[in-house]
């Protein structure tokens, strides 16, 4: 599980920026999506062969200047308890502010690794400008960047890199699946786990979790054997702010990293919301497993068309990741609570499907000639064959005389064939197209 550095500061700044800047060398984790609202708030950064987490915790918050504070207080807060590094980003063309001086008082005391990140230096005038930061009594390395530019934020990922921490597995064993229940707050993850570990206590065992509060506990009951991850009810009432989304995701980063399959779970009485696509999207990057949990359905008033409507409903938030299995349960009730372990231990499989080559290509070859690419250009592609690559989830590469004429269309076209032939639902695929 890679660590997670957390970018605070006052608003206008230049977070955003600045977490854009870091997270170009990873584009495929952090590209826009269709729908995804605030995937600028997480991405991957990946510097000098190490890997980690990076979150912008945002900053705006709309009304009066005391909620204003309050609210990036809470930031700054969860970002301390929550992070393995922060990076604290100050303008020096605005110079200190009262706010700059507040979120320095509450860094002051903080005994993880705190790097101050003086933004917007543009010429060698506002390098000799930024030496005023020292001023504000902060112990700390100091770096000058321009995230518009990127001048200085190699040195700075240099310290980055050495500063963190060695990433932490979560202890397990090898060909036991995780799963993590995650979600916005207030959705039944907490009632989801106890419907499971409350049915008969003597089947669980409780692992110790890391300094992170993540707990896994692992169920053996029923033909099924797994580790759960559950993130929810960890933390001290007075600590938890559900108003605030941040919360919410940097909770699930750490659950869904650390899982194969991830349970997101959705509230009925509030339907699929930005939140939900939010966390949904870190799964499905992430490559994990997903089954959606629509909870609390025996709270809605339904119809015979209820469950088709909600279903269509998140099948066009999601696409085209549509192949995903979406479960209507009830945690107070434990309605279907065993259909989802079911599922989740069918994509769980699926996830770790080998197929081989000669039933790849067997299955495959016959559709793609019924089929084939568009000609472009005049251009005439030929798939030659294809085979699974040896990586964690499922990857295909079809090998062609010219890869560079295969468009997306097509590409989930071959996808589509992929999951329709070996029952691939719920599981992020890769499709490359190589050169013959």
């Amino acid at each position: 599980m890679s660590n997670v550095v957390a970018i605070v500061g006052r608003p206008n700044v230049g977070k955003s920026t600045f977490f854009n800047r870091l997270t170009e060398s990873r584009k495929a984790i952090v590209d826009e999506q269709s729908g995804v609202t605030r995937d600028r708030h997480y991405g991957k950064v990946f510097w000098n062969g190490i890997e980690f987490s990076v979150i912008d915790t945002g900053g705006y918050v709309e009304g009066s200047d005391d909620i204003f504070e309050g609210e990036i207080r809470k930031q700054v807060h969860l970002a301390i308890e929550e992070c393995d590094l922060i990076l604290f980003v100050v303008d020096v063309q605005s110079g200190i502010t009262d706010l700059d001086s507040e979120v320095a008082a509450i860094l002051r005391r903080v005994d993880k690794p705190v790097v101050l990140v003086v933004n917007k230096v543009d010429n060698n005038a506002q390098r000799l400008d930024a030496n005023e930061f020292y001023n504000m009594g902060l112990d700390l390395p100091l770096y000058m960047i321009s995230s518009i530019n990127g001048s200085g934020t190699g040195d700075l990922l240099d310290h980055v890199v050495e500063k963190l921490p060695s990433p932490q597995d979560i202890p397990g064993e090898d060909g036991v699946p995780k799963f993590a229940i995650v979600g916005r707050p207030n959705v039944g993850k907490s009632s989801f786990a106890n419907a499971l570990l409350d049915q008969e206590r003597n089947i669980v065992t409780p692992i110790a979790g890391t300094t992170r509060d993540t707990l896994m506990t692992r169920y053996r009951k029923f033909d099924f054997d797994f580790f759960l991850l559950d993130t929810a009810g960890l933390r001290k009432k007075g600590k938890v702010h559900d108003d605030l989304e941040f919360y919410s995701v940097i909770r699930s980063v750490r659950a869904i990293e650390a899982s194969d399959v991830c349970f997101v779970m959705v509230d009925a009485t509030r339907g699929f919301e930005g939140q939900d696509l939010n966390i949904f999207g870190l799964a499905q990057r992430n490559f994990k497993g997903v089954v959606i949990l629509v909870n609390k359905w025996d709270l809605v008033e339904k119809d015979t068309m209820s469950t088709q409507r909600f279903t269509e409903t998140i099948q066009e938030k999601i696409a085209p990741f549509t192949d995903v299995p979406i479960l209507f349960v009830s945690a107070l009730t434990k309605q279907r609570v065993h259909k989802a372990l079911e599922m989740g231990m069918k994509v769980y499989r699926s996830k770790n499907l080998k197929v081989p080559t000669a039933v790849l290509n067997k299955t495959l070859l016959p559709i793609i000639e019924q089929t084939p690419p568009p000609s472009l250009k005049g251009k005439h592609v030929k798939i030659k064959y294809v085979t699974q690559l040896p990586t964690p989830v499922p990857s295909f590469a079809f090998f062609c005389n010219l890869p560079q004429y295969v468009k997306p269309p097509y590409k989930r076209f071959l996808e589509n064939q992929l999951r329709k032939s070996f029952d691939l639902e719920g599981v992020p695929i890769n499709v490359f197209m190589r050169k013959k």
